[in-house]
């Protein structure tokens, strides 16, 4: 009885050894295969360079969906197709401008500086002839709070710092971006006319950075704009200074946006699908998403995680792979202002009563991979950290409990769908993250494919073992 035991015991991990060699072989054949003749970095050219901007309702939009479907075919879907989705189509309208204006105490003409200045995304326009007025510093909504009696009639300017101690440094932009998410209707509350918010980044340069923001539709609606770092400094200074002395300056600053939104317009999620073999019903979604704010060219974000999803459909035909489960290769639409195109794909899943295992994301730059982080039960999470070994030597070294993105979450509230998120090194992310140097040029080639080997891997695993 003992020696059947044994027996079996060694036939078990015999057949475990075997699989991981066979696993790690292939995993290798993956890497090999999109390291030396991937497309990504010649894909993202043609997406930022002949393209560019894509937000929602853009003519880039149009064409990015067309360019899409056409390398998704080419690089050997079974099937590709457009899934149609109503979405939010907002215009930025003109130069967004804004100067600030100095009369020192007893002077007759007025000091001018322009200050670099973008307008929030979903945010309304100033009047034709602009808004000028007092700016009053606060430096959170604490501070907001206290000096509320001093805000109306005046533009709030939100001076708080994206906070240099957190590593991870999308714990910084989770920590600032609530001030321009929020920070125009609570301003407005107390009759602010305008909001500026400090960009939502901790670069050294003047690049001012943009980024939806949401009304609240108990308060009026006001102008809002994110200004460069530099120029926040210089700002704050100014207004400081004025507060310090006896004899103060006046200080006066001009607005102008143009921001409004034109009626919903037709958009679509692209899709590729390999169908599966063995269990075709079962569906594993990877995918990015395909607009970009209309002040870049959308590079890392998140031109990055669509041509890395299209890759890994590449070269997954390229070694004659089959899939056992339906894998679906999504480039999402509207997610930087609406999140329309994410919503869509799980209605439409829930509609059909489709079964989804699994849902991947990169949608955090197309930096150096580091980790990948996991939504899920605990024994789902147990069986994808045991992935850890085989996926580790590619970059991603860390495996931990909790991630996914924006598109996909609505699969995992809908049908309790396991979620990942591929995380690449964020030091340099937020340097660029909604901003005009968001381009091409910012993008590594290697970094950019090692990303791609390792989502390439981890959908390969989740595909042959099931989740």
């Amino acid at each position: 009885m003992r020696k059947l035991s044994l027996l079996l015991f060694l036939s078990i991990v015999g057949i475990v050894v075997f699989g991981q060699k066979e696993d790690s072989a292939f995993i290798k054949r993956i890497s090999d295969e999109i390291l030396v003749n991937g497309k990504a970095y010649e894909n993202l050219r043609h997406l930022t360079k002949k393209i560019g901007a894509r937000l929602a309702g853009s003519q880039g939009m149009v064409k990015s969906e067309h360019w899409g479907l056409k390398v998704m075919q080419e690089s050997g879907a079974d099937k590709a197709y457009m899934q149609e989705c109503m979405v939010p189509h907002w215009v930025r309208g003109g130069e967004d401008r804004a100067s600030l204006k100095k009369k020192p105490s007893g002077a007759i003409d007025w000091i001018r500086k322009d200050l670099d200045i973008v307008a929030l995304g979903n945010s309304i326009g100033s009047e034709k002839n602009g808004i000028s007025g007092e700016v009053i510093e606060v430096k959170s909504f604490d501070d907001l709070e206290k000096r509320k009696d001093e805000v109306k009639g005046k533009i709030v300017f939100y001076n708080y710092k994206f906070n240099d101690t957190y590593i991870n440094t999308f714990l910084a932009y989770r920590d600032a971006s609530q001030y321009r998410g929020q920070g125009p209707s609570r301003a407005a509350k107390y009759g602010a006319k305008a909001v500026i918010v400090r960009s939502m980044s901790h670069a050294t340069d003047n690049n001012p950075h943009t980024g939806a923001t949401r009304y609240d539709s108990n308060y009026a609606k006001i102008p809002a704009v994110a200004i460069g770092l530099r120029d926040a400094d210089w700002l704050s200074t100014e207004i400081n200074a004025q507060a310090e002395t006896t004899k103060p300056a006046q200080l006066e600053l001009e607005l102008f946006t143009h921001g409004h939104f034109l009626p919903d317009t037709i958009g679509h999620n692209i899709i590729g699908e390999l169908k599966g073999t063995q269990f075709p019903a079962e569906i594993i979604t990877v995918g990015g998403h395909l607009d970009s704010w209309d002040n870049c060219e959308g590079a890392h974000d998140d031109g990055a995680g669509c041509v890395q999803t299209i890759e890994i459909l590449r070269a997954f035909k390229a070694l004659g792979y089959q899939p056992k489960r339906t894998i679906r290769f999504v480039l999402f639409a509207n997610e930087e202002n609406g999140l329309r195109g994410g919503n869509k794909y799980a209605d439409e899943a829930k509609a059909k009563g489709e079964k989804h295992i699994f849902a991947l994301e990169s949608d955090a730059g197309g930096f150096t991979p580091r980790s990948f982080g996991m939504t899920g039960t605990e024994e789902q999470f147990q069986k994808f950290l045991s992935w850890k070994p085989l996926i580790a030597p590619y970059g991603c070294t860390e495996f931990n409990r909790g991630g996914g993105g924006a598109d996909i979450g609505p699969l995992n509230r809908a049908f309790k769908t396991p979620t990942a998120g591929l995380n690449p090194d964020s030091q340099r992310y937020f340097d660029i993250h909604h901003a005009r140097n968001d381009v091409f040029e910012a993008v590594n080639k290697r970094e950019l494919d090692l990303g791609a080997v390792n989502m390439a891997a981890l959908i390969y695993l989740v595909d042959k073992y099931g989740m």
